[in-house]
Protein backbone atom coordinates (compact mmCIF):
# COMPACT_ATOMS: atom_id res chain seq x y z
CA UNK A 1 0.00 0.00 0.00
CA UNK A 2 3.03 2.29 -0.21
CA UNK A 3 2.39 5.39 -2.33
CA UNK A 4 4.40 6.00 -5.46
CA UNK A 5 6.39 9.21 -5.33
CA UNK A 6 6.14 11.63 -8.23
CA UNK A 7 8.72 14.39 -8.62
CA UNK A 8 7.67 17.13 -11.02
CA UNK A 9 10.93 18.44 -12.49
CA UNK A 10 9.83 19.52 -15.96
CA UNK A 11 9.40 23.26 -15.43
CA UNK A 12 11.64 25.62 -17.35
CA UNK A 13 12.20 28.06 -14.48
CA UNK A 14 11.66 31.21 -16.57
CA UNK A 15 11.21 33.33 -13.46
CA UNK A 16 14.63 32.17 -12.25
CA UNK A 17 16.35 32.95 -15.57
CA UNK A 18 14.16 34.45 -18.32
CA UNK A 19 16.85 33.66 -20.91
CA UNK A 20 16.68 29.95 -20.10
CA UNK A 21 20.49 29.74 -19.92
CA UNK A 22 20.68 28.68 -16.26
CA UNK A 23 18.69 25.66 -15.11
CA UNK A 24 17.08 26.52 -11.79
CA UNK A 25 16.93 22.86 -10.78
CA UNK A 26 20.68 22.41 -11.26
CA UNK A 27 21.66 25.33 -9.04
CA UNK A 28 23.76 24.39 -6.00
CA UNK A 29 22.29 24.97 -2.56
CA UNK A 30 24.53 26.53 0.12
CA UNK A 31 25.80 23.08 1.15
CA UNK A 32 26.70 22.25 -2.46
CA UNK A 33 23.89 19.80 -3.25
CA UNK A 34 21.94 20.55 -6.42
CA UNK A 35 18.45 21.92 -5.84
CA UNK A 36 16.64 19.10 -7.67
CA UNK A 37 18.84 16.45 -6.03
CA UNK A 38 17.87 17.71 -2.57
CA UNK A 39 14.19 17.64 -3.53
CA UNK A 40 14.51 14.11 -4.89
CA UNK A 41 16.60 12.77 -2.00
CA UNK A 42 13.91 13.44 0.60
CA UNK A 43 11.19 11.84 -1.52
CA UNK A 44 13.41 8.84 -2.29
CA UNK A 45 14.02 8.31 1.42
CA UNK A 46 10.28 8.25 2.11
CA UNK A 47 8.79 5.92 -0.54
CA UNK A 48 9.96 2.86 -2.43
CA UNK A 49 9.53 4.23 -5.96
CA UNK A 50 9.96 7.76 -7.34
CA UNK A 51 8.95 8.68 -10.87
CA UNK A 52 10.63 11.93 -11.93
CA UNK A 53 9.22 13.87 -14.88
CA UNK A 54 11.62 15.97 -16.95
CA UNK A 55 11.15 17.92 -20.21
CA UNK A 56 12.84 17.38 -23.53
CA UNK A 57 16.33 18.94 -23.50
CA UNK A 58 16.44 18.97 -19.70
CA UNK A 59 20.07 20.13 -19.47
CA UNK A 60 21.12 17.21 -17.30
CA UNK A 61 18.27 17.13 -14.77
CA UNK A 62 17.22 13.62 -15.81
CA UNK A 63 20.77 12.31 -15.61
CA UNK A 64 21.12 13.70 -12.09
CA UNK A 65 17.83 12.16 -10.96
CA UNK A 66 18.53 8.80 -12.58
CA UNK A 67 21.85 8.61 -10.73
CA UNK A 68 20.00 9.12 -7.43
CA UNK A 69 17.63 6.22 -8.12
CA UNK A 70 14.57 7.89 -9.65
CA UNK A 71 12.73 6.38 -12.58
CA UNK A 72 13.08 9.24 -15.06
CA UNK A 73 10.49 9.82 -17.76
CA UNK A 74 10.49 12.55 -20.41
CA UNK A 75 7.23 14.45 -20.92
CA UNK A 76 7.24 15.72 -24.53
CA UNK A 77 4.51 18.30 -23.88
CA UNK A 78 5.76 19.49 -20.49
CA UNK A 79 5.82 23.09 -21.70
CA UNK A 80 2.01 23.07 -21.97
CA UNK A 81 1.70 23.20 -18.19
CA UNK A 82 2.09 21.33 -14.92
CA UNK A 83 -0.97 19.16 -15.57
CA UNK A 84 0.75 17.57 -18.58
CA UNK A 85 3.70 16.52 -16.43
CA UNK A 86 1.46 15.19 -13.67
CA UNK A 87 -0.72 13.19 -16.07
CA UNK A 88 2.40 11.85 -17.79
CA UNK A 89 3.78 10.65 -14.43
CA UNK A 90 0.50 9.06 -13.39
CA UNK A 91 0.42 7.07 -16.61
CA UNK A 92 3.72 5.49 -15.57
CA UNK A 93 2.13 4.10 -12.38
CA UNK A 94 -1.64 4.02 -12.98
CA UNK A 95 -2.27 1.13 -10.59
CA UNK A 96 -0.49 2.60 -7.58
CA UNK A 97 -2.60 2.69 -4.40
CA UNK A 98 -1.79 6.40 -4.04
CA UNK A 99 0.66 9.05 -5.19
CA UNK A 100 2.77 11.51 -3.22
CA UNK A 101 3.45 14.42 -5.55
CA UNK A 102 6.47 16.61 -4.82
CA UNK A 103 7.95 19.56 -6.70
CA UNK A 104 11.52 19.64 -7.96
CA UNK A 105 12.03 23.21 -6.75
CA UNK A 106 11.17 22.56 -3.08
CA UNK A 107 14.41 21.18 -1.59
CA UNK A 108 13.75 21.97 2.06
CA UNK A 109 10.79 19.69 2.79
CA UNK A 110 11.72 17.46 5.72
CA UNK A 111 11.73 13.67 5.64
CA UNK A 112 9.45 13.65 8.69
CA UNK A 113 6.85 15.59 6.68
CA UNK A 114 7.08 13.14 3.77
CA UNK A 115 6.66 10.20 6.14
CA UNK A 116 3.64 11.80 7.82
CA UNK A 117 1.98 12.34 4.43
CA UNK A 118 2.82 8.79 3.40
CA UNK A 119 1.28 7.45 6.60
CA UNK A 120 -1.93 9.40 6.01
CA UNK A 121 -2.21 7.95 2.49
CA UNK A 122 -1.53 4.44 3.74
CA UNK A 123 -4.29 4.90 6.32
CA UNK A 124 -6.75 5.68 3.53
CA UNK A 125 -6.81 9.48 3.25
CA UNK A 126 -8.09 10.26 -0.27
CA UNK A 127 -6.25 13.62 -0.35
CA UNK A 128 -3.60 14.80 2.08
CA UNK A 129 -1.81 18.14 2.31
CA UNK A 130 0.72 19.57 4.75
CA UNK A 131 -0.06 22.80 6.58
CA UNK A 132 2.59 24.97 8.20
CA UNK A 133 1.60 28.02 10.27
CA UNK A 134 -1.87 27.97 8.72
CA UNK A 135 -0.61 27.82 5.13
CA UNK A 136 -1.16 24.86 2.83
CA UNK A 137 1.92 23.58 1.07
CA UNK A 138 3.48 20.72 -0.86
CA UNK A 139 3.90 17.79 -1.39
CA UNK A 140 0.30 16.71 -1.88
CA UNK A 141 -0.93 13.13 -1.76
CA UNK A 142 -3.82 11.58 -3.67
CA UNK A 143 -5.47 8.21 -3.19
CA UNK A 144 -6.43 6.03 -6.13
CA UNK A 145 -10.07 7.16 -5.86
CA UNK A 146 -8.99 10.38 -7.61
CA UNK A 147 -7.08 8.70 -10.45
CA UNK A 148 -9.57 9.48 -13.23
CA UNK A 149 -9.93 13.11 -12.16
CA UNK A 150 -6.14 13.47 -12.04
CA UNK A 151 -5.72 11.90 -15.48
CA UNK A 152 -8.26 14.37 -16.89
CA UNK A 153 -6.29 17.45 -15.77
CA UNK A 154 -5.18 20.03 -18.35
CA UNK A 155 -3.31 23.33 -18.26
CA UNK A 156 -1.07 24.90 -15.64
CA UNK A 157 -3.26 24.70 -12.54
CA UNK A 158 -2.11 21.25 -11.55
CA UNK A 159 -4.60 19.57 -9.25
CA UNK A 160 -6.02 22.71 -7.62
CA UNK A 161 -9.54 22.07 -8.89
CA UNK A 162 -9.57 18.61 -7.31
CA UNK A 163 -8.30 20.02 -4.03
CA UNK A 164 -11.10 22.60 -4.03
CA UNK A 165 -13.85 20.12 -4.90
CA UNK A 166 -13.11 17.32 -2.40
CA UNK A 167 -12.47 16.85 1.32
CA UNK A 168 -8.81 17.18 2.24
CA UNK A 169 -6.98 15.61 5.17
CA UNK A 170 -4.60 18.12 6.73
CA UNK A 171 -1.29 17.14 8.28
CA UNK A 172 -0.01 19.96 10.50
CA UNK A 173 3.77 20.18 10.33
CA UNK A 174 6.45 22.38 11.85
CA UNK A 175 8.19 22.50 8.49
CA UNK A 176 8.61 25.80 6.62
CA UNK A 177 9.99 23.78 3.71
CA UNK A 178 6.45 22.87 2.62
CA UNK A 179 5.76 26.50 1.70
CA UNK A 180 9.22 27.41 0.41
CA UNK A 181 9.69 26.91 -3.30
CA UNK A 182 12.50 28.48 -5.28
CA UNK A 183 11.36 30.62 -8.20
CA UNK A 184 14.06 33.30 -8.32
CA UNK A 185 17.73 33.79 -7.46
CA UNK A 186 16.56 35.79 -4.43
CA UNK A 187 14.51 32.78 -3.25
CA UNK A 188 17.62 30.61 -3.49
CA UNK A 189 19.43 32.96 -1.11
CA UNK A 190 16.44 33.65 1.14
CA UNK A 191 15.52 30.02 1.82
CA UNK A 192 19.09 28.85 2.43
CA UNK A 193 18.50 29.15 6.17
CA UNK A 194 15.82 26.42 6.04
CA UNK A 195 18.24 23.62 5.17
Amino acid sequence: MTPVGILLAAGRGHRFDPTGAASKLLQPLPGGELLVAASARVLLSSVDTVIAVVPLDDGGVGECLRALGCIVTVCPDADSGMAASLVHALRQAPDAPSWLIALGDMPYVRTSTMLALRAALEQGAPIVVPVHAGQRGNPVGFGRVHREALLALRGDQGARAILKAHPVSVVSVDDPGVVSDIDTVADLLKTSTLG
